[in-house]
């Protein structure tokens, strides 16, 4: 039979395909298939949170283009890995990728950005209750009420570690165990930066709006 298979067709005679032939095309098209149905639920999965990603690759990089760049690789890197995606949710998963592309990039470059957890980390912690996660921050609200151009200009002035944190939780709205989840630290690291962090940026937004209290209160005497 496989001789006849490989012989050329008589004149006249309708040959059916070879049967390894056959059996290779339906492997191909199942192989097809099912790749796109990955990208497919990969796509309706990791879609959601791409303003998140490019929001948080914005402020870790400080630059729009290599942010851009950034999330576009994250991407590619989760779904090149989704078959071995088992949790956690797919937000955190998706910016702990996106936090080790800029961690690379920084590497690349020769400089350490997103710096890891100093020794006094803990130091702070107590000030942010453990069993409570405050519901909105004044610096939440500086962020949905006050000049945006202002406050992403603060947030990025902060050092990596609490400008991650604060970013993390304030604009892209995670817990604190995703936060440590992203970052690779204890929750009580995470507690202790954000509230170092939203020191500093009530620090620096009372410094930005100071010359301008003065100037207005000047002009009235």
């Amino acid at each position: 039979m496989l001789d006849s298979q490989l012989c050329p067709p008589r004149v006249g005679v309708r040959q059916r395909p070879p049967v390894f032939w056959t059996a290779e095309r339906n492997t191909m098209a199942g192989d097809v298939n099912a790749e796109q149905d990955r990208a497919r639920r990969f796509r309706d999965a990791a879609l959601p949170y791409l303003d998140d990603a490019y929001a948080l690759a914005r402020y870790l990089m400080r630059n729009s283009a290599d942010a851009e760049d950034a999330v576009q690789e994250c991407y590619l890197r989760a779904l090149r890995h989704f078959d071995s995606y088992r949790g956690p949710a797919m937000k955190p998963w998706l910016l702990a990728i996106l936090r080790n592309v800029c961690n690379a990039e920084f590497a690349r470059r020769g400089k350490q950005e997103i710096a890891p957890g100093s020794p006094d980390d803990a130091a702070t912690a107590e000030e942010v209750p453990m069993w409570q996660e405050p519901q909105s921050s004044p610096e939440a609200v500086l962020l949905r009420e006050q000049d945006g151009t202002t406050i992403r200009r603060l947030i990025a002035e902060l050092p990596p570690a609490f400008r991650e944190a604060i970013v993390l939780r304030e604009v892209n709205d995670l817990s604190y165990q995703e936060i440590a989840a992203v970052s690779g630290v204890p929750v009580g690291t995470v507690m202790s930066r954000l509230a170092r962090a939203r020191a500093m940026l009530r620090s620096a937004w009372n410094a930005a709006a100071r010359p301008t209290t003065q100037t207005a209160t000047g002009t009235r005497s």
